[in-house]
């Protein structure tokens, strides 16, 4: 059985296999076989490994694969999406098809291969270090996602960002540092919108919608007194309408739960909010990607005349 040389990250590197006698060839075959995974030219991981069954883990390597090559490592700096990786900020649909890279130079940024090269400008301060890793620091990685992205994707960045301690008036300075960048008036707005209470992806994701539909805004992760003890609602409205997105994630199992088991203490949960008085609605993903949600809440928000409840 062929042992492959893996680095401090778990990547194995042509030129460290090369080194111990192993041909490109066994590589390829391996490849072929499913006993490594290939992340980037001359790159590959072991396949068994924990890491590999985690599509965000697995790009997270990837990027660090790439940001720690002899071409890019002295002279690019991770960012965007690859930036978000290695801080451990999920985003809404991330772009996983490259890893993204800035470089301080005035022209020249391309996509190509596996490479997303963004040039510009880049200041010192904008810089930290993750695992050896240089990468783009938090402040600046939120701002260069939302500026790039819409709405959408501007608010669940900037949620994250907030959720991990990130200064929202340097984030604020950035954006008016790009007054004339394409997606400003969006990040901006989104920044302005913008909660550190928000506890996911799809919670912030969630009030995006809420917000471009004009609904009245909820309140977030407020606590209620039940039956069942103190309750958490994801967002709520005058505490009148409860809204909870996607809860058996949110909740998840507890140590020797089963899926069942958890489902009944959800419903039990839910009943008794509902035994409150309270009027609750709950949503999945499948919601939101199928642009559902407003409709779903709208005649729980509204009055008949149309105005905010």
């Amino acid at each position: 059985m062929t042992v492959f040389p893996a680095d401090r990250y778990g990547l194995i590197r042509r030129e460290a296999t090369l080194r111990v006698g192993i041909t490109d060839d066994k590589v390829a075959a391996a490849v072929r076989r499913g006993d490594l995974i290939r992340v980037a030219p001359g790159i590959c991981v072991l396949a068994d490994s924990s890491i590999t069954k985690d599509a965000d883990a697995l790009y997270r390597l990837r990027c660090i694969a790439v940001a720690d090559s002899i071409r890019d490592r002295s002279t690019a700096t991770l960012s965007h999406d690859s930036a978000a990786a290695l801080h451990g900020m999920p985003l809404l649909h991330p772009d996983r098809d490259v890893v993204h890279l800035t470089k301080r130079t005035k022209g020249g940024g391309f996509v190509r291969g596996h490479r997303h090269v963004h040039v510009g400008p880049l200041p010192h301060d904008d810089v930290t270090v993750i695992d050896g890793i240089g990468v783009t620091t938090l402040p600046r990685t939120a701002v260069d996602v939302a500026v790039a992205g819409n709405f959408e994707r501007a608010l669940v960045v900037f949620d994250r960002a907030l959720t991990l301690k990130a200064d929202r008036e340097v984030m604020s300075e950035m954006l008016a540092a790009r007054a004339r960048w394409p997606g400003i008036a969006a990040a901006r707005r989104a920044l302005e919108y913008a909660d550190p209470l928000s506890e996911s992806v799809g919670e912030s994701w969630s009030r995006a919608q809420i917000i471009a539909a004009g609904l009245p805004l909820p309140r977030l992760q407020h606590t209620f007194r039940t039956s069942e003890g103190e309750v958490r609602a994801d967002f709520d409205w005058d505490g009148n309408v409860i809204g909870e997105f996607d809860g058996m994630q949110k909740y998840g199992l507890r140590p020797g739960e089963t899926p069942r088991e958890a489902l009944i203490r959800e419903k039990k949960r839910e009943d008794s909010l509902r035994a409150k008085g309270f009027m609750v609605v709950r949503w999945t993903w499948g919601t939101l990607e199928r642009g559902e949600l407003v409709d779903l809440l709208r005649p729980w928000l509204e009055k008949p005349d149309g105005s905010a409840a």
